[in-house]
């Protein structure tokens, strides 16, 4: 059993920064790619952001250049860090996490509860 808990979710007024948290805990060998989700009322979950254990990430079109995603491997924790806000980023974020539980097993996926993120004009 694995859970993710997210933290820094709240509201900013437009051109502000948030910094999201998400750390995995439970059994836990070996995390790989962790990545945010959001979504706003009435449309579709959309991926924001992913990084490899390696380090290797890709972005929205629409935050690249304002959000930044990083990972700390020993604490099996993923970050995002959103500057330069604008309304449209209101949505509810969700962490996700590929999580191996031992050696000899396979990863499976988990999500986090979600954050509300509201930036105001």
């Amino acid at each position: 059993q694995v859970q993710l808990v997210e933290s820094g979710g709240g509201l900013v007024q437009a051109g502000g920064s948030l910094r999201l948290s998400c750390v995995a805990s439970g059994t836990i060998y070996r995390t790989y790619d962790m990545a945010w989700f959001r979504q706003a009322p009435g449309k579709q979950r959309e991926l924001v952001s992913r990084i490899t254990r390696d380090g290797m990430t890709n972005y929205a079109d629409s935050v690249k250049g304002r959000f930044t995603i990083s990972r700390d491997n020993t604490k099996s924790a993923v970050y995002l860090q959103m500057n330069s806000l604008r309304p449209e980023d209101t949505a509810v974020y969700y962490c996700n996490a590929n999580v191996q539980h031992s050696w000899n097993l396979r990863a499976g996926i988990y999500w986090g509860q979600g954050t509300q993120v509201t930036v105001s004009s």
